[in-house]
């Protein structure tokens, strides 16, 4: 790549570029209050709140079992409004992402509804901790974790330049740094909002897919869709923006991998999120 496709390069990732809330985590032996945003421990929420739970079949096992999800981690969206720039977030209250790790459902099933949750509790006066249902094994309990968040420059995947340049990885990812983006994870990062790290495939239709009822995880599955409603997947599929996403978790002697060294993305359609309806969001785990 000489210096004029380089040019030209930076100047499309720039035009396309976002912001994304990154976050760090770190144990705290002072303990946190119940209203920190962390990773695992008890999560904060009302006092009629009812543990999701989800029916499914974990590895190695030939019948399905009724598990609690575990809780992964609460946002107190007071630390991260003035990072959120484009204003999408609820400015106030708690943002709590739920996930069944037994099963650890891949998200291109209709039938893994249910095996993820988001819950908004807007109101952090009635909030307080919960006791873990007795049903949850201890390797599907996270250690808490104090959050700490920064924002920085998004960039999507190089498919997004699927424009007729045969761009190399390692071109694009030069042009990358130059725009200010930093990987040093290879993509396992915990974050909010912005692009997806993605490891496989861009996973916008595949939400719009089988939230509609379509089974995603084959060419079969597709093949019963017709043109029309394909179409329209792809249309619609630009509603879909990815809330939070989760790399592996690795805290002193604990880690929690997904897959391969991969992540979960909770996804949720733009309108939801404008009226702060998280019922609807929908979970891809990616991995190498």
């Amino acid at each position: 790549m000489n210096d004029a496709e380089k040019n030209a390069l930076i100047k499309k990732i720039m035009a396309v570029a976002k912001k994304e809330i990154r976050i760090s985590y770190k144990k705290n032996d002072a303990g946190l209050s119940v209203l920190d945003s962390k990773i695992g421990g008890k999560p904060a929420v009302p006092h009629d709140f009812v543990w999701p739970y989800y029916t499914g079949i974990g590895i190695g096992e030939k019948e399905a079992k009724t598990r609690p999800l575990s809780f992964m981690a609460q946002i107190n969206l007071k630390d991260v409004g003035d990072l959120d720039e484009e204003g999408v977030l609820p400015k106030k209250g708690i943002l709590s992402f739920f996930y069944e790790l037994e099963t650890m459902t891949w998200g291109f099933d209709p039938k893994d509804k249910g095996s993820a949750r988001v819950f908004y509790f807007p109101n952090e006066d009635d909030l307080d901790l919960v006791e873990y249902p007795t049903e949850l094994e201890d390797y599907a309990k996270l250690p808490e974790l104090k959050m700490e968040f920064e924002q920085h420059i998004s960039v999507p995947g190089i498919e997004l330049f699927d424009d007729g340049n045969d761009y190399e990885w390692d071109d694009y990812y030069e042009c990358c740094n130059e725009c200010g983006y930093k990987n040093d994870d290879g993509g396992e990062y915990t974050k909010l909002l912005g692009y997806p790290d993605v490891i496989q495939n861009p996973m916008e239709e595949e939400c719009e897919t089988v939230t509609r009822g379509f089974y995603a995880g084959n060419p079969e599955g597709y093949a019963k869709i017709s043109e029309a409603e394909k179409a329209d997947i792809k249309a619609e599929s630009t509603n879909w923006i990815m809330l939070f996403q989760m790399g592996t978790i690795s805290a002193d002697d604990y880690e929690l991998m997904f897959g391969d060294c991969g992540s979960i993305y909770f996804w949720i359609k733009k309108s939801d999120l404008m009226s702060y309806n998280f019922d609807n969001t929908w979970l891809i785990l990616q991995c190498f």
